[in-house]
Parts: C-alpha cells; structure tokens; sequence
C-alpha cells in the first residue's frame, strides 16, 4: 500500500529542494541505452551516490520523480540506506511493479503524481512529460523525467517531441543533470531562461 502526502503538506521552501529522476540503480541496460559514461552497473551506481551526496545535505528534501533502481528489496535498500535526504518518490514505469513491496514505506510519501507549492511557485510533478497542464498558461511548473534528454542521451522515441513543451517545463533526470539532482533555485534560472528564448 502506497502513502500519499496530504493536501496539507504540500508547501515546501526552496532552502535544501532537489529533484531528479531516472537514477536506474542497477539497471545495467541503461548505460549503453543512454550512453551513460560508466564501464559497469557498479561503477554507474557509486558515482550516482556519490554525485548524490555532494549535491544533497543531510537534511535535504528530494523529489525523485522516477525509475528509481532495478532490482528487488535488497537492491532498493542498498541504495536507499546510502542516499542524503528525505525522499519522496513519485512511480516511474519501472517501479510501478515495486509499488507494494514493504521498502516502499521508507520514501516520505510514494505517489503516481503530486503538485507542490515552493516558496508559492506551483510544480507538478510526473514521471512523464506532459502536453497541456493545469497552471502552464498562468506560470506553473511541470517536472518530469523519463525521456532520458541530454548532452549525450537523445535515444529516446520521445526526444523529437520535446519542442512542443511549454518552457515552464523541464526533465530533472540525471541523463539531463550531470547525474545528480538538480536544486529547486537551479530549476528556476534554468527555466527563467527557457522563458526568454
């Protein structure tokens, strides 16, 4: 059974904010898929660790939208226990299998979309991209992953339709981060940014 954050929770401050996606920890696929810069499943899963952990402080917050790890109990714990932060995990296609298996109850809430208030900026947020939502004429946010965009990953079947979204829009997946999280006063330069083209 999946937890869900109340309506009453739903504000944040952008102080120690992160989001990413698509980490795929012990997804060994992934690394030839998106041409990910790692010789093993090992190697791709400690730099994201470590990449992880120099981003995110202790007592951070992180929303992972997404096809958080492969893998059972041991291999999500394994991960988990080793991350920074209090993670809220929004269902990516890969964990959707995942979703009632006992570890799940160690994310702050597990959820298959949430819309957030930062610091009064509207985000919602989804493991895929979306055409048209609710908020994107009168400034709100759209957080996604999935797509696997990127400076060296433009594999995905979905990556020619990227130019029909909004510029309130963006894929906080690794692939399109340097592999880390990307902080909540980061996404709003870079989508202050893709404003103005």
């Amino acid at each position: 059974m999946t937890r869900t954050l109340s309506l009453f929770k739903n504000k944040f401050s952008g102080e120690n904010l992160f989001f990413t996606s698509d980490t795929h920890f012990y997804h060994k696929e992934i690394i030839k898929f998106c041409s990910r810069p790692f010789d093993s499943v090992e190697e791709m899963n400690e730099a994201l660790i470590k990449n992880w952990n120099e981003t995110v402080p202790e007592d951070g917050t992180v929303f992972h939208l997404g096809d958080f790890s492969y893998g059972g109990c041991n291999e999500w714990t394994s991960v988990f226990n080793r991350l920074n932060g209090k993670i809220y995990l929004i269902l990516g296609n890969h964990d959707l299998r995942k979703a009632k298996q006992g570890f799940m109850n160690r994310f702050e809430s597990v959820s298959q979309q949430m819309t957030i208030s930062v610091d009064g900026q509207k985000i919602i947020l989804n493991h895929n991209p979306f055409l048209c939502f609710a908020g994107a004429y009168n400034g709100g946010w759209q957080l996604f992953g999935h797509v696997h965009s990127g400076p060296k990953s433009n594999t995905g079947k979905d990556i020619p339709r990227l130019s029909m979204l909004f510029p309130t829009q963006y894929d906080v997946g690794v692939d399109n981060n340097d592999y880390r999280p990307v902080s909540f006063y980061e996404l709003k330069t870079i989508i202050q940014g893709q404003k103005k083209l």
